[in-house]
């Protein structure tokens, strides 16, 4: 797994209204748009504020090759807030899909990433964000599904 950053699942843009630019996007032929389930799930939580994450509005659209996502932030300080005030609306991160969130958070570890935020659902499914904003231009994250069987 020494390749965590290899299979792009989404992009996720932190935008000021997440219903307003949802609307764009489906007058110009992308949707439907679809709200993010809920991020109480997760059984595991190490974020900066969790009361920023938890007020977090989300929306994503599959695409034929990958999923965009829409984020906006609450005004609760929290990095997508710090990234919406310091530069306005784009790319936040850049998310890629791996089979095992452990072992690949393990691997940006090893390559000296340091964490910026991280969730695990039960199954240990879910997501870790690496501190790479500087460096990268975006956050890089890893993140897996929950089973099949979980999601109904």
């Amino acid at each position: 797994m020494s390749q965590v950053f290899h299979a792009l699942h989404h992009l996720c843009i932190v935008v000021h209204d997440v219903e307003k630019t949802a609307a764009y996007y489906a007058s110009v032929g992308i949707g439907p748009w679809l709200n993010y389930p809920p991020l109480s799930a997760y059984a595991e939580l190490d974020v900066p504020n969790p009361a920023a994450f938890e007020g977090l509005k989300f929306k994503y659209v599959d695409l034929g090759n990958v999923q965009l996502q829409l984020c906006q932030p609450d005004a609760e300080d929290g990095p997508q807030r710090r990234f919406l005030d310091a530069h306005g609306e784009g790319v936040f991160h850049l998310g890629f899909d791996v089979p095992d969130c452990d072992a690949a958070e393990r691997v940006g570890f090893a390559q000296g990433l340091a964490p910026l935020m991280r969730g695990r659902r039960a199954d240990r499914s879910g997501f870790t964000f690496f501190d790479t904003l500087r460096e990268a231009g975006v956050v890089l994250e890893v993140r897996s599904s929950p089973a099949l069987s979980a999601k109904a």
